[in-house]
């Protein structure tokens, strides 16, 4: 199974729990490997070079999913917009499409580069896309979700057991990702807290309203 992962804090404890689970060295060098951030990972998922990954909400339209994601029920604080004029993350697709269904003009941060100017910058700089959304829709909003276009009986079983509550983040991985991303241990774990991974009815809801909102907009 080649299997994609977003290299973001936002997907540790699905990172630290399949490694766990996964018995196969090959296997695990392969998430390893072929990991990116999720504008370059949808690109790979639909030329068919990965078989499962955690894509954009947005490109994920049409492919077989699984019920996990990367789900904010209120703020998010790595996904933001700074007013101004518009200006996208390459990184992103959904986020970006996110900032025009709601109507919002200024740049579009996404990710741990994110995460850490939310921590350094005024709380008033900046509007927190995820709780924009859920104030003009009380929905939560679901960035990301566990697609495959192979081996789907695999990935199911791998994920079967998967419960964020029951994850400890070991302690050299958030050191790890403290040094890499500039944010404190503390504020990786607290980051962690907003961050759900089950797609349940109202997640459902809240993806059926984004794709209307984008095909209505006509975005792609």
């Amino acid at each position: 199974m080649k299997f994609a992962k977003i290299d973001f804090i936002n997907l540790l404890p699905v990172t630290v729990y399949m490694k766990k689970n996964i018995k196969s060295n090959q296997l695990k060098a392969i998430i390893e490997y072929k990991k990116s951030y999720p504008s370059a990972i949808n690109k790979k998922f639909k030329k068919r070079s990965v078989e499962s990954a955690f894509i954009s909400s947005i490109a994920s339209r049409g492919e077989k999913s699984l019920d996990y994601g990367i789900i904010a029920r209120d703020e998010v604080t790595s996904v933001l917009l700074v007013p101004g004029v518009y200006s996208k993350d390459f990184q992103s697709d959904t986020s970006n499409a996110l900032a025009k269904v709601l109507d919002l003009q200024g740049q579009v941060i996404i990710g741990d580069k994110a995460l850490k100017f939310f921590h350094e910058n005024d709380k008033n700089s900046f509007i927190d896309l995820a709780k924009a959304w859920q104030d003009k829709y009380n929905l939560p909003f679901v960035f990301a979700r566990l697609s495959y276009n192979k081996n789907g009986k695999l990935l199911r079983k791998t994920m079967k057991n998967f419960n964020k509550r029951h994850i400890k983040i070991p302690q050299y991985i958030l050191e790890k990702y403290e040094k890499r991303s500039g944010i404190s241990k503390k504020n990786i774990l607290e980051y962690l807290t907003k961050i759900d991974y089950d797609i349940g009815i109202k997640e459902k809801l809240a993806l059926k309203l984004f794709f209307k909102l984008t095909k209505e907009k006509g975005i792609k």
